[in-house]
């Protein structure tokens, strides 16, 4: 299968994109791909790394400042001509976005050649790009049923998140690789592949408070926030930057707190990991609250929204859950409850049945 994929800006698109190339090499090893993203961002060091052709486009998402906006039409229109020419190049059998404003040319151009187009939906809102490509896209697939609303009936699935199967297949690591201990329990904050700024400056003073704790702590900052908190220095506390086994390090963890985007919902409720969720409200339609709100009211998670993020609450959230036997039973059963392990595979199947091919009939 020859295919293009899409998508940019965050961990949130990338890691979902990622997942499904990785389930068409699994069953169609000669399978080739090409990349679309933007120049600047995460995706144009994270592709590349993982041996996978990538395409940068000069590209930035539509701003309130209209001179910015102004600016990020003229770029938009400047990529269409290129994308154009390096799909009738590739001359793909589908192609696939995952989200972020990169996608629009390349499903619009797609579709507008004639090629099968596919998008995946990550939120429960749907995203802007995502709802303007509606009528360049011959399927849709979404991660949770909230979503299902906002597109013609007919045209869109729930499948889930592709994150959710890997996972569940991830294995655990030794917490010793960490400089972690065996007998204590583990909390994990992130607050995404990012980082955030609002939360950093909370934590500069919540850090010391955990000193005492029978808990560990392991803080992954963000490549932007690292060089504020990498001289903290206490026995129960570990602080990364970063970590590319997430999903192995996810296994070890007794709860996390962290944002609710779309694929770490996939993530944890996956392995059934009970959550603390502060929802980033600086992203289009407050998505992340109802992504967490699906978590709460199965009562997977407890909310904690950024406004009231100081270590009094913190604190007293994590005591509670990891205290609370019973309390701690019920939030790993409602997180399973929400998990679709076999999100790629139904992904790959819709796939096929769009470039027309039998399945099983080249994959033995």
């Amino acid at each position: 299968m020859h295919v293009i994929i899409s998508a940019g800006g965050t961990g949130g698109h990338i890691y979902p994109a990622l997942s499904i190339i990785k389930k068409i090499k699994e069953k169609e090893p000669d399978s080739t791909f090409l990349y679309i993203g933007t120049k600047d961002r995460m995706e144009s060091k994270i592709i590349p790394n993982e041996g996978i052709p990538f395409l940068g486009i000069n590209m930035q998402g539509l701003s309130k400042n209209p001179f910015k906006s102004l600016k990020s039409i003229a770029l938009l229109l400047k990529s269409m001509g290129k994308i154009k020419d390096e799909i009738k190049k590739f001359n793909p059998d589908i192609v696939i976005g995952v989200g972020g404003y990169i996608t629009f040319p390349v499903i619009y151009n797609a579709k507008k050649l004639g090629y099968k187009t596919f998008i995946h939906e990550q939120n429960s809102i749907a995203g802007k790009t995502n709802r303007m490509l509606v009528k360049y896209t011959d399927k849709i697939a979404v991660s949770l049923p909230g979503s299902l609303k906002y597109f013609p009936k007919g045209q869109a699935v729930f499948t889930g998140n592709p994150r959710s199967s890997e996972a569940v297949l991830a294995k655990p690591i030794e917490k010793g690789e960490l400089g972690l201990s065996n007998n204590k329990k583990l909390v994990m904050i992130v607050m995404g592949s990012l980082g955030s700024m609002t939360i950093s400056n909370e934590l500069k003073e919540i850090i010391p408070k955990f000193k005492d704790k029978s808990y560990e702590v392991l803080l992954i900052t963000g490549n932007n926030y690292y060089e504020e908190f990498k001289n903290f220095n206490l026995n129960n506390v570990k602080i990364v930057p970063f970590l590319n086994n997430m999903l192995n390090v996810l296994q070890i963890c007794d709860l996390i707190v962290t944002r609710a985007g779309a694929s770490t919902i996939a993530e944890i409720t996956a392995i059934g990991l009970p959550s603390i969720l502060v929802p980033s409200p600086y992203v289009a339609n407050n998505h992340q609250f109802y992504n967490a709100m699906e978590l709460v009211n199965a009562k997977a998670s407890l909310l904690l929204e950024e406004k009231d993020f100081n270590a009094n609450i913190l604190l007293e959230k994590i005591d509670t859950v990891l205290n609370n036997p019973n309390l701690y039973k019920e939030m790993h059963e409602g997180a399973l409850s929400l998990a679709n392990t076999s999100s790629s595979e139904q992904i790959y199947q819709l796939i096929l049945e769009l470039v027309g091919k039998a399945y099983g009939k080249n994959n033995k």
